[in-house]
C-alpha cells in the first residue's frame, strides 16, 4: 500500500538514517522503536508528507488517506467539543450535499424514459450508497461513542474546548482522526494524555479497525496489545521484525549476540592480517601477499553492533532513616472545589461546586508500594496534593513519624536552576560513590554525550522532567510520591527507574496509567472514580481482571464514564453473602439475560427492515423516492441506538 524506498535523512552532514526501504501493507500495525533521537518521529512526519527526506521516495496509490497525530500540536479554542469533533465528518457533509442535489434534480425532471434520466438514477443510487457506507446516517452515534471511549461525558460535548487542558484537547484531536477511518493512521505517543481505561478502549478500537497503523509509543503494554510488527531504527538503518514488541526484544537480543560474535571474529581477523603486513612489509618475496592483505583490509566492511542497552544499569535510592509504621493515614478526607474552575488535573468537571472525592479512608503501611489509578479529573493528583499539604481539605490526614517525602510532579521540572548544566545539576545532588556513575546515569535517562553539557534553560519540558526524576533518585527519602513519572521516559529509562523503585525499601505512591510499569511493582491499587476512593489488594492486572473493564465504556451524565455494573464492591462485600442476597442476585441475573435477548431480537428486526428497504431502493422507482432514503437514514439511527442498548445490557450482564 505504501512503499518506502532508499530513504535518507540528513541533519547537517550527519545522516539520521539512510538506505531505508520497507512496505506498509493494508492491515499492518507497526511499532516504530529505537532510542530517543533515532528518527522515529521524523519517519512519521515523512510518511505524513510533512517533511521531505534528503533522498529516497515514499509511494502510495491515489486515494489512500493518511492521518497523523503528533506529540504536540496547535489547537483551536473557538468551538465546542461537539463542533470541533464534527469537523472529522466534513466529507459526509459534502457527500450529503451531493446526494441532495441529485435528488432535487430527479424530482424536477420529467423525462423518465430518457437515457440521461436513467444515468442520473444510477449515479444517485451509487452516491447514496456511498453516503450510507461512510456512515452518513449514524455518524452522531459513532462520534459520541468515540468521545466517551476517550473519557468525555455527555455534558462535556457542548462545553468550549478552551475550558479543557491541553491533554484533553489532544483527546479531541485523536477522536477526530479515529472517526475519519483513514487507510493509514500515524500516531506519535498517543497514550501520553490517556488514562488506563481510555488506553484499553483505544487498543480495542485499533484492533477492530482493520486498517494500517504506524505508531511510536513508550507504553510497552499498549504496543504489545496493538501491533503485530516491529521496525527498529538503529545505527542509521532499520531492522524489520514481523512480530510484536516482546518477541522483538528476544530476537533483538539474539541479533546483538550474533553481532558481538561477528565483531570479535572480525577483530581477530583484522589483527592477524595487520600482524602479517607488519611482519613482511619490507620483504620483497612477500610483497604480493602484503599488497593482497592491504586490499583485503580496505574492502572489509566493519561489523556494526547495535547500541548498548543501558537498561541493565542498576540504580538505588539513597537509604534514609526508618519511618513510622504508617506513613500516610487518611480518615474521611473530602475535597470539594467551590468555584467554577478547571479541575486540578485538567479534567472534565465543572459547575458552581465540584465534589472530587468524599470520605476517602485509607492506610498506607511502611514499605508498601501502591498505585493511584482512575480517569483524569477523578482526584488522584488532588489527594497527592492533600498529602503534600499544598491544598486545604476536610477530614483528617496524618503523616507518620520520621517521614521524609520525595515528590515528583510535572511542575517539579520548573524548580530546577536554569543556569546550571545537566551535569552540574546532578553533580550537586550526588553524594558518595554514586558520583562516579553520573555519566552512566545521565546516559540511561537520555542525556548521554554532549546533552549532559546543555544548560537547563534550553531543555524542553520533557527533558526537564527527566532531569527532575534523576535528581529525585539521588535524594534521601523514605516516602516516594511519583505523579506520572514515566510520561517522558523511553522504555530503557523506565526499566532503570522501575528496578530502582522495586529495590527501594521505603514506601511508594505512584500515580500512573502505565500498566507495564506498575506490573510487578505495586501490591495495592486505589481506584478513584465517582467521588469515591476504593482499595483493591493485588497488582495492577489483578485489579483490571476484577474490574473486567469493557472496551467501550458508556457515557454517563455524571461522575466517571464507567458502567455502574462494573464497579467492584469493597472487599467486605465480597464474602459472606446471605441466601437472600444470592437469591436476589440470581433474580437480577435473569432480568439482565432477558433484557439482552430482547435487545438482540430488536436489532435483528431492524436489520431485516433495513435489508428490505435496501432491496426496494435498488429499483428505479425506489431510487427516485427521497422519502424512502429518509426512512432508511432514520432506521439506521434506530439501529445504532438499539445496538448501543444491547452493548449496555451485555456490559451489565457481564459485570
Amino acid at each position: 500500500m505504501i512503499s518506502i524506498e532508499n530513504l535518507k535523512v540528513e541533519f547537517g552532514a550527519t545522516p539520521l538514517f539512510e538506505g531505508v526501504s520497507y512496505i506498509i501493507n493494508p492491515k499492518d500495525r507497526i511499532a516504530l522503536v529505537g532510542k530517543n533521537g533515532a528518527g522515529k518521529s521524523t519517519m512519521l512526519k515523512i510518511l505524513a508528507g510533512l517533511q521531505q527526506p534528503t533522498d529516497g521516495t515514499v509511494s502510495m496509490p491515489k486515494g489512500i488517506s493518511v492521518c497523523y497525530l503528533p506529540q504536540v500540536m496547535r489547537l483551536a479554542d473557538s468551538r465546542t467539543v461537539r463542533e470541533e469533533t464534527e469537523l472529522a465528518f466534513a466529507h459526509i457533509s459534502e457527500q450529503k450535499a451531493l446526494v441532495d442535489r441529485l435528488a432535487t434534480e430527479m424530482a424536477e425532471r420529467t423525462d423518465y424514459d430518457s437515457e440521461d434520466y436513467h444515468e442520473l438514477i444510477d449515479r444517485f443510487t451509487r452516491e447514496n450508497e456511498r453516503f450510507q457506507i461512510i456512515g452518513g446516517a449514524n455518524y452522531h452515534a459513532e462520534m459520541e461513542q468515540t468521545l466517551c471511549g476517550l473519557g468525555f461525558r455527555r455534558e462535556d460535548f457542548d462545553r468550549p474546548t478552551s475550558e479543557f487542558s491541553g491533554g484533553w484537547r489532544m483527546r479531541i484531536e485523536l477522536a477526530k482522526l479515529l472517526l475519519q477511518h483513514p487507510d493509514v493512521l500515524l500516531l506519535d505517543e498517543p497514550t501520553n494524555h490517556l488514562d488506563i481505561e481510555s488506553i484499553q478502549w483505544l487498543e480495542d478500537f485499533l484492533a477492530r479497525n482493520g486498517k494500517a497503523v504506524v505508531l511510536v509509543s513508550h507504553d510497552r503494554a499498549f504496543i504489545n496489545n496493538v501491533t503485530n510488527r516491529t521496525i527498529e531504527i538503529t545505527c542509521g538503518t532499520i531492522h524489520d521484525y514481523k512480530v510484536k514488541y516482546d518477541e522483538y526484544v528476544v530476537l533483538r537480543r539474539e541479533r546483538r549476540e550474533q553481532q558481538l560474535r561477528a565483531y570479535e571474529n572480525q577483530q581477530k581477523e583484522i589483527a592477524d592480517i595487520t600482524d602479517f603486513i607488519e611482519r613482511f612489509r619490507y620483504k620483497p618475496t612477500k610483497a604480493i601477499q602484503v599488497q593482497s592483505r592491504i586490499k583485503q583490509l580496505e574492502k572489509m566492511v566493519p561489523v556494526v553492533i547495535d547500541e548498548e542497552d543501558r537498561s541493565t544499569l542498576r540504580l538505588k535510592f539513597r537509604p534514609a532513616q526508618r519511618s513510622g509504621n504508617y506513613p500516610v493515614i487518611c480518615e474521611e478526607v473530602t475535597k470539594i472545589y467551590g468555584t467554577k474552575s478547571p479541575s486540578i488535573e485538567g479534567g472534565v468537571g465543572g459547575g458552581s461546586s465540584h465534589l472530587v472525592f468524599k470520605d476517602a479512608t485509607l492506610t498506607i503501611r511502611r514499605g508498601e508500594k501502591v498505585a493511584f489509578v482512575g480517569k483524569n479529573g477523578e482526584g488522584k493528583t488532588t489527594l497527592v496534593k492533600c498529602i503534600m499539604g499544598e491544598i486545604p481539605f476536610d477530614g483528617k490526614l496524618t503523616i507518620g513519624h520520621n517521614v521524609e517525602i520525595g515528590y515528583f510532579a510535572q511542575n517539579q521540572a520548573q524548580l530546577l536552576d536554569e543556569n546550571l548544566t545537566v551535569f552540574e545539576t546532578i553533580d550537586r545532588a550526588a553524594v558518595g560513590d554514586i558520583r562516579l556513575k553520573i555519566r552512566d546515569i545521565l546516559g540511561a535517562f537520555m542525556f548521554g554525550g554532549e546533552a549532559s553539557d546543555k544548560k537547563v534553560k534550553v531543555l524542553s519540558g520533557g527533558e526537564r522532567s527527566r532531569l527532575a526524576m534523576i535528581k529525585l533518585l539521588l535524594e534521601q527519602v523514605n516516602l516516594l510520591i511519583l505523579d506520572e513519572p514515566t510520561n517522558h521516559l523511553d522504555m530503557r529509562s523506565k526499566d532503570v527507574l522501575k528496578e530502582a523503585i522495586r529495590e527501594f525499601d521505603g514506601t511508594v505512591i505512584i500515580v500512573s496509567h502505565d500498566r507495564e510499569f506498575l506490573d510487578g511493582l505495586v501490591t495495592k491499587v486505589y481506584e478513584f472514580g465517582g467521588g469515591k476512593v476504593r482499595e483493591h489488594l493485588g497488582g495492577i492486572y489483578d485489579f483490571l481482571e476484577k474490574r473486567e473493564t469493557h472496551p467501550i465504556p458508556p457515557c454517563e451524565g455524571g461522575g466517571t464514564a464507567i458502567a455502574k455494573s462494573q464497579v467492584l464492591p469493597h472487599r467486605e462485600d465480597l464474602g459472606g453473602s446471605s441466601y437472600a442476597a444470592r437469591k436476589e442476585q440470581a433474580k437480577q441475573q435473569r432480568k439482565l439475560q432477558k433484557r439482552v435477548e430482547e435487545c438482540e431480537k430488536r436489532v435483528a428486526q431492524i436489520e431485516t427492515e433495513l435489508k428490505e428497504l435496501e432491496e426496494w431502493m435498488a429499483t428505479p422507482s425506489g431510487a427516485a423516492n427521497q422519502a424512502l432514503f429518509e426512512q432508511y437514514g432514520k432506521l439506521k439511527e434506530t439501529l445504532a441506538t438499539a445496538e448501543a442498548e444491547w452493548e449496555e445490557a451485555m456490559m451489565a450482564l457481564e459485570g
